[in-house]
């Protein structure tokens, strides 16, 4: 018997392969494939299921590109969906893998159809459960993606999968999610890799109510919907196969400048990389941001040119959103960029030491604060600061003043200079970019957070 989990960073996303005698499964599975195929490989296991926990928003799945390279039997959740590929699951539905067996438990509530599957030891006894976005580490999953007038139906929904029919298998069964602490799937999201049925009954606190109104007051939430989420509903349907992640066109930079025109310049080098010299027009998403930010910040519409050190990392990332249209690489970088006398441009930087001297000169007129509203309550707010959260910049930044400076703020600078490429894009100039962000806030233990 073998069991992995599979973490895709950035996503936050926990994919699962359990296997028995010669035989295996495949949980929610993401998009880049060869991982699952190895290690059933090195097992001497044939994939005998994949099985889908409920429609994904937030990455594309991989049954299909399985399903294309060997021959499981592919099972989704959601079937009252319009999927093209895979058969449908039934509540009570058993796998038997080796000498495991797997039960379908429709668990619905984060969506219509959503299933939770139960895998029973060789005596028959639970031993763990898969619960997709039903139950997570100190969460819930959300409810608010069929809208706004269906938040209060769904969250009573999914109160009943969880107490009606999880919890009752036992405070010693595992619980595997589909995500970890990060996801868009969830507001907090705790970082252990996996639970008990206990234990979140003990620590919980969506689990911590009077009853099922308590449950919706606590848990039907309204979160921030990435755009892609609608992208990635569409695809899942009936996933487009890669066969391989695509390797982009190394580009000398006269030929990345022939392509800029109608293309869309992502640059994934730090923050200070970005300050000191950037192509004109491209926005900075630090590599390990892509997951979190591509989506709200690229087209699906548009090529992407990168520029950047690790490129097939900086793929991988895009196109388990889906994201096929990367184009081509800027070869050799910045250097060669520079090298051939091409301009670049700068975003202002300075440290929190220097802004708050800047402060009490009196020569700061606006301060953009791009932190989320949750950490805005638990942290505090800068006073006179105005607050739109980097997500819903560019639909607002009409709002913002052009008459001065604008000093960009966020947690520790990296989302500021974000923030700076997509104002920088939008004909804004004078724009300062505060290295450090709260952190430094606090080091100087400064007075002007309330």
């Amino acid at each position: 018997m073998f069991f992995e989990r599979v973490f895709s960073e950035g996503l936050a996303h926990y994919s699962y392969v359990f296997g028995d005698n010669g035989e295996a499964v495949v949980i929610d599975p993401r998009r880049d494939v060869s991982v699952y195929l190895d290690i059933c490989m090195e097992r001497d296991a044939h994939i005998k299921y994949v099985l889908e926990t409920h429609r994904n928003e937030d990455y594309v799945v991989g049954s299909r590109e399985i399903l294309d390279r060997t021959d499981p039997v592919v099972c989704h959740a959601d079937s009252q969906f319009n999927y093209r590929y895979g058969e449908g699951v039934l509540e009570g539905d058993e796998f038997n893998v080796g000498g495991f067996s797997i039960k379908a438990i429709k668990t619905p509530g984060h969506t219509p159809g959503s299933v939770s599957y139960l895998l029973h030891d060789r005596d028959g006894e639970p031993w763990c459960i898969f619960t997709g976005d039903a139950l997570f580490a100190d969460e819930v999953g959300r409810t608010d993606l069929l809208g706004d007038e269906m938040i209060e139906e769904m969250t009573g929904v999914l109160y009943e999968s969880i107490f009606n029919k999880i919890l009752p298998l036992g405070d010693e069964v595992i619980v595997f999610p589909a995500h970890g602490a990060g996801s868009p799937c969830g507001a907090s999201i705790s970082d252990r890799n996996w639970t008990t049925i206990g234990i979140e009954r003990k620590k919980n606190p969506f689990l911590q109510v009077d009853g099922k109104e308590s449950f919706i007051d606590k848990a039907g939430r309204k979160l921030e919907i990435p755009p892609y989420f609608r992208k990635m509903e569409e695809l899942n349907l009936y996933p487009p196969v890669l066969k391989r992640i695509p390797t982009p066109t190394p580009l000398k930079p006269s030929e990345f400048i022939e392509r800029t025109d109608g293309s869309q310049i992502l640059d994934t080098r730090t923050e200070l990389e970005y300050g000191s010299a950037h192509i004109k027009g491209s926005i900075s998403i630090m590599s390990k941001n892509i997951s979190k930010f591509a989506g709200w910040f690229l087209s699906y519409e548009k090529p992407i040119l990168v520029v950047g050190e690790d490129i097939k990392k900086t793929v991988q990332k895009l196109v388990r959103m889906g994201f096929d249209n990367v184009h081509g690489y800027l070869a050799g970088g910045l250097l060669g960029w520079h090298t051939n006398g091409l301009p670049t441009y700068k975003i202002n930087t300075l440290t929190v030491h220097e802004l708050c001297q800047r402060l009490d000169q009196g020569e700061v007129n606006h301060i953009l604060d791009v932190r989320s509203q949750g950490e805005l309550e638990k942290n505090g707010v800068i006073e006179g600061s105005i607050h739109i959260h980097l997500t819903q910049l560019p639909e607002k930044m009409d709002s913002l003043p052009r008459d001065g400076e604008l000093f960009i703020f966020c947690g520790s600078g990296i989302r500021s200079m974000t923030a700076a490429s997509i104002l920088s894009k939008n004909g804004f100039d004078e724009i300062n970019v505060v290295l450090g962000g709260l952190a430094g806030w606090n080091s100087k233990t400064t007075d002007i957070i309330n």
